[in-house]
């Protein structure tokens, strides 16, 4: 079974920056796409931001150029670094992982983490 554990959120200033972190674990040989969700009260959840093993790279329009993106396949680890947060962005942020395969053979097509809590103030 793979999990994903995510981390470094928490409260900050508009205009601030946090980075957050997920590792994926379970016996896992490869991970195709990872990538980053958040779902704010009372909205769905939507995509932030991508990444393809190779590093191809995908962002939603309302973080280019302020939230980055990157993975470290070694470690079945992806980052989101995000710089000049707003008060629209409070939200609980879910790392995603794709076609996940594990040594045991099993092919996880979609697998969430728990998610974590960012909040911004104004």
């Amino acid at each position: 079974q793979v999990q994903m554990a995510e981390s470094g959120g928490g409260l900050v200033q508009a205009g601030g920056s946090l980075r957050l972190s997920c590792v994926a674990s379970g016996s896992i040989l490869i991970i195709n796409d990872m990538g980053w969700y958040r779902q704010a009260p009372g909205k769905q959840r939507e995509l932030v931001a991508s990444i393809t093993r190779s590093s191809s790279t995908t962002y939603a329009d309302s973080v280019k150029g302020r939230f980055t993106i990157s993975r470290d396949n070694a470690k079945n680890t992806v980052y989101l670094q995000m710089n000049s947060l707003k008060p629209e962005e409070t939200a609980v942020y879910y790392c995603n992982a794709q076609k996940v395969y594990a040594s045991s053979g099993l092919r996880y097509k979609n697998c969430w983490g728990q998610g974590t809590q960012v909040t911004v103030s104004s």
